[in-house]
């Protein structure tokens, strides 16, 4: 026998989704006045799924197209078997009732296994919106020229002082053989630096006042 004769015989041994349940009784099919061979199941009921009438293939079609798994049902009895279904048959909560819920059910993020970090990097997160929170607010117009200078608010006149004279050194085009590049960059400090003593300065007078 050859390797293609055993594959298409092998082939043939696969059940296939309209072949005949291999279980099936040897009788008829259960739809009166029909003497086909019954190779079909269908439940009889909703309350016994595991009963079933056999039927042929034409009326195991016409069977389950009449089907309504929720026939006789109310509304609200669909929705709580629903619900059932969705949580695996668990008790579930409505929003806004934590606190009724047993203590052994209150989540805990520290009691979870968290391989990929998920839970804490949600954490830092949350705290890091805190600490941007918890910040004074920095004015619009300070934005940038604190950025380019490398520096948080608030910020005191001797601090921004002190850092644009490290800047200063390291971008002077004197430091850098006359780069170009240095030369725009210290520039751009210069500019950043007056914008920030200025504001600093108009605080400081209305202190003072």
């Amino acid at each position: 026998m050859t390797h293609i004769t055993l594959m298409m015989k092998r082939r043939n041994t696969r059940h296939r989704a309209f072949d005949p349940d291999p279980d099936a009784p040897q009788r008829c099919c259960d739809m009166p006045d029909c003497d086909k061979p019954a190779g079909y199941r269908a439940p009889r009921s909703r309350e016994t799924l595991n009963q079933y009438y056999w039927f042929c293939l034409e009326h195991v079609r016409e069977y389950n197209a009449r089907w309504d798994y929720y026939k006789g049902m109310s509304p609200g009895q669909i929705e709580a078997h629903l619900r059932a279904d969705i949580a695996w048959d668990r008790p579930s909560w409505a929003f806004g009732q934590s606190s009724a819920r047993p203590r052994s059910q209150n989540f805990n993020e520290e009691e979870i296994l968290d391989p990929l970090d998920i839970l804490g990097q949600n954490r830092r997160a949350r705290a890091e919106r805190r600490r941007q929170a918890a910040r004074p607010h920095i004015p619009d117009a300070l934005r940038e020229p604190l950025a380019t200078l490398g520096l948080d608010w608030p910020v005191t006149m001797d601090e921004a002082k002190a850092r644009y004279r490290s800047l200063a050194r390291k971008h002077h085009p004197d430091t850098n053989n006359g780069d170009r590049e240095a030369e725009e960059r210290l520039k751009v400090i210069n500019v950043a630096f007056t914008i920030v003593r200025s504001h600093l300065a108009g605080e400081g007078l209305e202190k003072a006042g």
